[in-house]
C-alpha cells in the first residue's frame, strides 16, 4: 500500500526526520489559506498522487504569492496527472500539498528497500538526487552508493558514515545524516515497509539536511499490524478492478490485452499468460482465484474479468488439486448465466472431479469451448479472440 507525500511526511515528523512545513488542501481556497498560515513568500504546490515524476509532468508548481498558490491548486485539483509511472490514463488529483519553499544547495537521493537477491535491507544513496534514479544507475552507476544491512546486527554507524563520506558531506552534516538514516531504518522496520525513499534529500544553504519529498510503500501482508496506516489508504489511486478483486480475496492485476484469464495458482497463471503470448495473443489480466476457491468466488472472478470492455475471449484454466473442478464449473455456469457472456469462453479443467465438471459444462446448454490441454486451450482462445476482432 502506498502513502501520499503529505501522509508520509507526517510519519517522518513522528520519527524526527526533518521536513519542510506544509499543509494539505482539497480546494483552491484551502490551499490559499494553507499558504497564509504557513507564512513566508515562496511556496510549492504539489499534486498528491501515487506516482513519481510529478515535477516533469507539471504536478509541482512554484508560487510566489497567495493568489498564485490558489491558481496552481485550482489548475491541479480535479484533473488527472499523467507521468511515466501512471500509464496513459493518469491518476486523479484530489488534494495538493502546500509546502514552504526551501533554499536548496544540493540534492541527494536516499532510500531503504529490500535486496531480494541477498534477502537483506539495502541502504541506497546517490549524489545525483532529484533525477530519475533508474537512469542514473544505468548511465552513471558509479554515482550509486549502497550498503547491505545484516538483519542480526542492524544498521551500523560506520555504514551510514561511509555513505555520508561518499556523498561528500562533512562536519555536522555527517552527524545529521547518520541520525536521519537511523530514524529511517527504524521507521522501515517498525512500519513493515517495502520501500522508503527521499528524492531529493536536500542540503540547505545553511548546511542542514531536510527531506524535500517522501515516499512510503507498506507491505500489504503486514497491514493487519498497522490499522493506523490502513486508514490512510486512498482508493482513488488504485485500479478499480484490482480494488474489486481484493474485496473477494482474488489476486488480480490488470494488463493491456484482450484475452481474459481465470486460473488457480500463480505459477499456472503465469504459464497460461506465457502460452497465450506464444500463440500470438495478449492476456488482459493476471487472475489467481486461489486453491480454496468457492463457487461464489469464481462467479465474482468471472464477473470481474468480463467487466473489462477490451476482452474478446476468456480462458478458464483450472487444475483441481485443492480446489475441485466441479466447483469451478458451477461458478463458471452461474457467472455465464448471470452476466450474459457475449464473448467466447474456453475452458480447460484437469484434476479432482474433472470428468464431472466437464459433464456439468456439457449439460449446461451454454456456448463453452472445451480444451484437451493447456496448449490446445491457448490456441483456441487466441483464434477466437482474433476472430472477434475481425
Amino acid at each position: 500500500m502506498n502513502l501520499h507525500e503529505y501522509q508520509a511526511k507526517e510519519v517522518f515528523r513522528n520519527y524526527g526526520i526533518p521536513v519542510p512545513a506544509g499543509k494539505v488542501a482539497a480546494s483552491a481556497d484551502e490551499a490559499a489559506a494553507a499558504a497564509e498560515s504557513l507564512g513566508g513568500s515562496v511556496w510549492v504546490v504539489k499534486a498528491q498522487v501515487h506516482a513519481g515524476g510529478r515535477g516533469k509532468a507539471g504536478g509541482v508548481k512554484l508560487a510566489r504569492d497567495v493568489n498564485s498558490v490558489r491558481a496552481a491548486a485550482a489548475e491541479l485539483i480535479g484533473r488527472r496527472l499523467v507521468t511515466p509511472q501512471t500509464g496513459a490514463e493518469g491518476l486523479p488529483i484530489g488534494r495538493v500539498y502546500v509546502e514552504s519553499g526551501s533554499e536548496i544547495a544540493r540534492e541527494i537521493y536516499l532510500s531503504l528497500t529490500l535486496n531480494r537477491e541477498k534477502s537483506r535491507i539495502a541502504l541506497i544513496a546517490s549524489s545525483a538526487g532529484g533525477m530519475d534514479i533508474e537512469e542514473v544507475a544505468h548511465k552513471t552507476p558509479e554515482k550509486i552508493l549502497a550498503a547491505t544491512i545484516h538483519p542480526a546486527a542492524g544498521l551500523q554507524g560506520f555504514q551510514a558514515r561511509q555513505i555520508a563520506f561518499g556523498l561528500g558531506l562533512s562536519g555536522a552534516q555527517i552527524t545529521q545524516f547518520t541520525a536521519l538514516v537511523s530514524a529511517l531504518y527504524r521507521l522501515y522496520l517498525e512500519k513493515d515497509l517495502s520501500l522508503v525513499e527521499i528524492n531529493p534529500l536536500i542540503v540547505t544553504r545553511a548546511g542542514d539536511l531536510m527531506a524535500l519529498d517522501a515516499k512510503m510503500n507498506v507491505d500489504a501482508n503486514a497491514l493487519f499490524r498497522h490499522p493506523e496506516l490502513v486508514q490512510l489508504r486512498d482508493p482513488s489511486q488504485e485500479d478499480p478492478m484490482e480494488r474489486r478483486a481484493a474485496e473477494h480475496d482474488l489476486n488480480y492485476v490488470s494488463l493491456d490485452g484482450d484475452i481474459a484469464c481465470m486460473v488457480n495458482g500463480a505459477g499456472l497463471a503465469m504459464a497460461t499468460m506465457d502460452l497465450i503470448k506464444l500463440h500470438g495473443g495478449q492476456p488482459a489480466n493476471f487472475l489467481d482465484v486461489g486453491g480454496g476457491a468457492t463457487s461464489e468466488r469464481v462467479t465474482a472472478a468471472f464477473e470481474l474479468i468480463l467487466s473489462n470492455s477490451k476482452v474478446r475471449a476468456v480462458l478458464v484454466n483450472i487444475f483441481g488439486g485443492i480446489v475441485r473442478c466441479d466447483i469451478i464449473a458451477e461458478g463458471v455456469i452461474n457467472a455465464v448465466k448471470k452476466v450474459g457472456v457475449k464473448v467466447p469462453v474456453v475452458v480447460r479443467l484437469e484434476g479432482t472431479n474433472a470428468d464431472a465438471a466437464r459433464a456439468m459444462l456439457a449439460k449446461s446448454g451454454l456456448t463453452i469451448t472445451p480444451a484437451e490441454d493447456l496448449t490446445d486451450a491457448a490456441r483456441k482462445v487466441v483464434a477466437l479472440a482474433k476472430k472477434g476482432k475481425a
